[in-house]
């Protein structure tokens, strides 16, 4: 353990967000603090006929203000809200464009879901409508699960190590440890994250196959977890992008560290075996603060993966008690996304991105629409909790049996 605490620090020193509740980092950080529920009816063109109601619509985004023409006509809309918060990451790590160094310095993961369903719908649709002739080159690419990591590498001009992980919603914390794990071996700056988009047609069809989906049509009650009404969960767009580099490299160039990936560890235990994913999420957290070189009293605050499905919610209670001992039942845990829906890879990485800022500014943010709690865990409701955090643990489990666990640790601002 001694020889873990040794090694470099992997520093967050950037954080962009395109979500349902903010279309920037400080407009989701004020939402996110003031538990602010934006889940609403669907409104996306050709939704309205389908049993899924409820989710959280990332309104109000404009691509054409953000990306440039060339990018958009052969992207779908998940990877244009990755570029946007790459954007956004960059110029907040104050590394926009060259400034990031040499090309071959800087690297690209992203973790997906599902890729490019929109642009694939409207292509496949041209196909069996009008012929082969009508359909786009761009159709080979942009529904594609790489489709964010390449385009942020094309567009940043970056070529050093890139890839994208496919390891189901926990894949979002996956690819952050894989972010650091790359700078440990040398990369500079790793733009890390994820963005998902599945709101349109063919892909909420897809989703409808999955039992755990809410269709409860009130916005209200459609996504509680942890409560006797859990009936599911509420699919939701956008996610966030991380800039991850060496803390030391971070300190020279006088770059503010806003929180440090200390520990991350995964776990498979299977599609919908939500009994099974109490044991395997339980491990997940004991690697993840084997790593960490953290005992289970210094996690200051838990980020919940809050399934909503009875089941599973019990399963991750349990498994807190069982990970952390008796202090599993106090530490404070809290679940924004019940505000803006689960949205899949893009989940943790807006869990993550708001825990580095909830150790900032020392606030944990509740848990939206969610009261009755019927699970032993010292759910944070209502209002945010002050709180000094130095520590926090972020969840995560897939609908296919992915489970993982990262541990942050609070900045301390300019590095050094």
């Amino acid at each position: 353990m001694s020889e873990r605490r040794t090694r470099p620090a992997t520093a967050v020193t950037g954080i962009g967000v395109t979500a349902p509740n903010g279309l920037s980092t400080e407009t989701y950080w004020k939402s996110v603090k003031e538990g602010v529920n934006v889940l609403d009816r669907i409104t996306r063109e050709g939704c309205g006929h389908l049993p899924l109601q409820v989710a959280g619509e990332v309104r109000g985004f404009d691509p054409t203000a953000l990306i440039e023409e060339n990018f958009l006509v052969q992207t779908d809309r998940f990877s244009h809200f990755a570029m946007a918060a790459a954007s956004t990451a960059l110029e907040d790590a104050g590394l926009p464009g060259a400034a990031a160094g040499s090309p071959y310095s800087v690297g690209v993961v992203t973790a997906a879901g599902s890729g490019g369903g929109e642009f694939g719908q409207h292509e496949l649709q041209k196909l069996w409508g009008q012929g082969s002739r009508y359909v786009g080159p761009y159709q080979s690419i942009a529904w594609f699960y790489a489709a964010s990591t390449g385009q942020i590498s094309i567009r940043g001009g970056f070529k050093g190590p890139c890839g994208v992980v496919a390891s189901d919603e926990a894949g979002g914390l996956d690819a952050v440890a894989q972010a650091a794990r790359t700078v440990r071996r040398g990369t500079d700056v790793v733009v890390v994250g994820a963005a998902e988009a599945p709101l349109a047609p063919y892909s909420m069809v897809c989703q409808l196959g999955y039992p755990e989906l809410s269709t409860v049509g009130d916005p209200a009650r459609a996504y509680r977890p942890f409560t006797s009404g859990a009936c599911g969960f509420v699919p939701a767009e956008g996610g966030a992008v991380l800039i991850v580099e060496d803390a030391e490299r971070a300190r020279r160039r006088g770059a503010a560290v806003r929180a440090t990936v200390a520990g991350h560890a995964a776990t498979f235990t299977g599609a919908s075996r939500w009994d099974r994913s109490r044991e395997g999420l339980a491990q997940a957290v004991r690697g993840a603060l084997d790593e960490a070189g953290c005992a289970p009293e210094e996690i200051d605050v838990v980020f919940a993966d809050a399934m909503g499905v009875p089941e599973a919610d019990r399963a991750e209670a349990l498994a807190l008690s069982d990970a952390l001992g008796p202090h599993g039942t106090r530490v404070p845990v809290t679940a924004p996304k019940t505000g803006i829906g689960r949205s899949y890879c893009g989940a943790p990485l807006l869990d993550v991105a708001a825990a580095v800022m909830a150790m900032e500014h020392g606030q944990i943010p509740p848990t939206p629409n969610v009261f009755d709690i019927c699970h032993d865990i010292d759910l944070v409701t209502a209002r945010a909790r002050p709180a000094e955090l130095r520590t926090a643990l972020v969840l995560s489990r897939g609908l296919m049996g992915s489970n993982a666990a990262l541990v942050l640790r609070r900045g301390h601002g300019t590095a050094g």
